[in-house]
């Protein structure tokens, strides 16, 4: 019994062994002529004309080849590799091992599987794993889409292409060229590494790492990663990009460049809303807005930028004008060489060039502090025009430290110094080279101001007047203009009471002013 089993058990190994060799075995299923070639040894069959091979699920087609005992074979001139129903390769040499299963093919290479066909010089192609590797440069067309590489890998089991050096994906709306391109067909996503770029009609995107998702359109692009539009450049550590939604998403060290406008908005956290035509941009936020030499610098807990047109406006001929709306919003400042200011809230158009500070607005120009309800700045071409104070309208200006005054006579906080002032319910300020040249103040005007002989005090001058029209030289009144009758009273410096040294509703709020650019992030 016991010989029986041994010899039952080599008998089945020796079977398993044939069966397996008997499986991997290449078959010669039709040649026109076969020879047999004695000068190669190795028991070479020489086969010429239509011949055909074939092993498990593969076909292989040529005009000769030769056939070896260790069930290797080359083969010549037309060569065409047909496995199942999906793969046909087609080349002008094959060099197969039928042990392995690797064939190697070269020149005027064709690999078609299914819509995609792929042009090469050298592939490796394992037909056992069906994994195709082509080393020296290779082009493949699917559909709309051609990809030329110097190095192609496709492994079918973890459905994963790899793509390296010199790789460009060319599609009608897009070129993209990056160093590596992975593909994983299983999630449908791609993987670049490497200096990317991806060109398009309106947009230019590079990045150094980076994936995209073919079934929903989303792309995260990071390490040194920005983007360029027509209007705008941006910037972040990773941008994220939702193209269905049109949303688009930038962390980390963000900033958008506007050109157009020569603005930079610096941020931690950038969100881009396309069907909205909204940017909006938070954490240690800067604007920067450049004015010939000169340049604005901003600062406040969120900015929005917005883009409108012109909707069923007939005083609108070119409904294709587009501008954009700035808004900051929370503990803004802002700081600029020749103004400065600080607000809740701000709100800039491009439409007719207008600031807007809304809630405890105030600004300073020179020596002058500028306040009221609402506080609106005229621009044009990077310079102050007009400026609009509404509602409580007051500046206000400090002649010099002089005696220092207890202001809690009159219900203010303990400060020094003399101060010039105009109130009204509203004032329109008129700039020439961005300083202050005249003022006009329109509803219960009332100023202060004090009358000097060279550099020395020699009264003050106190008017209540409707209208009025002052006008500023130097940082000082040299004129009042009273529109209406005024009730205008000199006193000398010694008849006048400190409780009448200030305007009802006089608040100087000097300790608040940004004097540099780092100052717009004191809260």
């Amino acid at each position: 019994m016991l010989s029986f089993l041994r010899y039952n058990l080599l008998f089945a190994v020796l079977f398993a062994g044939y069966s397996l060799y008997a499986q991997n075995k290449v078959e010669i299923v039709h040649a026109d002529d076969l020879l047999f070639d004695e000068k190669l040894g190795n028991g070479a069959k020489r086969l010429i004309g239509n011949v055909q091979f074939k092993q498990a699920n593969s076909t292989m087609y040529c005009d000769s080849a030769y056939f070896y005992s260790n069930n290797t074979l080359d083969a010549y001139s037309n060569v065409r590799i047909q496995q199942g129903d999906s793969v046909n390769i087609y080349g002008q040499y094959l060099k197969y091992n039928g042990n392995t299963r690797v064939a190697e093919l070269q020149k005027n290479i064709r690999f078609v599987q299914k819509s995609s066909t792929l042009q090469t010089e050298l592939l490796y192609y394992d037909m056992a794993t069906s994994v195709a590797t082509y080393p020296n440069g290779g082009t493949i067309v699917s559909k709309q889409n051609t990809l030329v590489s110097q190095y192609g890998n496709y492994n079918p089991k973890k459905k994963f292409f790899s793509f390296k050096k010199n790789v460009v994906l060319t599609n009608p709306q897009y070129v993209m060229t990056c160093d590596t391109l992975n593909y994983s067909s299983g999630s449908n996503t791609a993987f670049f590494t490497g200096p990317t770029q991806i060109k398009s009609k309106n947009d230019f995107i590079y990045c150094e790492s980076g994936w995209y998702n073919t079934d929903n359109d989303n792309a995260e692009f990071s390490k040194n990663a920005y983007i360029i539009t027509k209007q705008q450049k941006m910037k972040g550590d990773t941008i994220y990009y939702e193209k269905t939604k049109d949303i688009g998403k930038a962390f980390g060290h963000v900033s958008i460049i506007d050109s157009v406008q020569s603005i930079i908005v610096t941020g931690d956290k950038a969100i881009h809303i396309g069907k909205l035509e909204t940017s909006t941009v938070t954490g240690h936020t800067l604007l920067k807005q450049y004015y010939g030499k000169d340049t604005l610098f901003l600062h406040a807990d969120t900015l929005l930028a917005v883009d409108e047109h012109p909707v069923n406006n007939k005083n609108v001929k070119d409904t294709s004008v587009t501008w954009r709306v700035m808004h900051a919003y929370r503990k803004v400042k802002f700081f600029r060489s020749d103004i400065q200011g600080k607000c809740d809230s701000l709100v800039y158009s491009g439409k007719d060039s207008l600031m807007r500070l809304y809630k405890s607005p105030v600004l300073w120009s020179d020596q002058n502090q500028l306040t009221g309800e609402q506080v609106q700045i005229k621009t044009s071409g990077g310079e102050i025009k007009n400026l609009y104070l509404k509602n409580m309208a007051f500046i206000i200006s400090k002649v010099d430290t002089g005696k220092k005054i207890d202001l809690t006579l009159v219900g203010k906080d303990s400060t020094g110094g003399r101060y010039n002032q105009i109130k009204g319910k509203e004032m329109t300020g008129y700039f020439k080279n961005n300083k202050l040249a005249k003022i006009l103040v329109e509803g219960n005007g009332q100023t202060i101001y004090y009358a000097k002989d060279g550099k020395k005090n020699i009264g003050i001058n106190k008017a209540d007047c409707s209208d009025l029209m002052i006008f500023v030289k130097d940082n000082a009144v040299k004129k009042i203009t009273f529109l209406k009758k005024p009730d205008a009273t000199l006193f000398p410096m010694s008849d006048y009471k400190p409780k009448e040294y200030f305007l009802k509703d006089f608040v100087w709020r000097g300790k608040e002013r940004p004097l540099s650019k780092a100052d717009i992030f004191l809260k």
